[in-house]
């Protein structure tokens, strides 16, 4: 089964089109190490949780959408050879200007349990 790391973040509305790049350039990265699928999700209809949600996870602000993504790799191997690769990579390195505050990211792996 495939392993996918999950991300969740706050981007300020203003930075929609950079955060748009950036993933972009990420994503041919990603793909270049291994990974099969990537995908950036801009929320839209993210609601307040009567206990805890999204936007609670990652202290949205006002003016800022969560963003909800995830890297989906043929194996969890195929992910720690491929990241460690990418983070190497002065190409990753060149992207040090994130759109977003990456302290408040939240983001793991995860084993594919259900696929279909």
């Amino acid at each position: 089964m495939s392993y996918v790391d999950g991300f969740v973040t706050p981007v300020p509305v203003a930075n929609k089109d950079a955060y748009r790049k950036m993933a972009l350039q990420a994503q041919a990265l990603f793909k270049e190490y291994g990974a099969t699928r990537v995908v950036e999700c801009w929320g839209d209809d993210v609601p307040d949780g009567k206990v805890t949600d999204f936007k609670g996870a990652v202290k949205a602000e006002a003016g800022e959408v969560v963003v909800f993504s995830w890297i989906e790799w043929p194996s969890k191997a195929v992910r720690d050879a491929g990241q460690k690769k990418m983070f190497e990579d002065p190409r990753m390195k060149d992207m040090k200007d994130m759109p977003f505050d990456g302290k408040r990211m939240i983001f793991g792996g995860f084993e594919t349990l259900v696929d279909g």
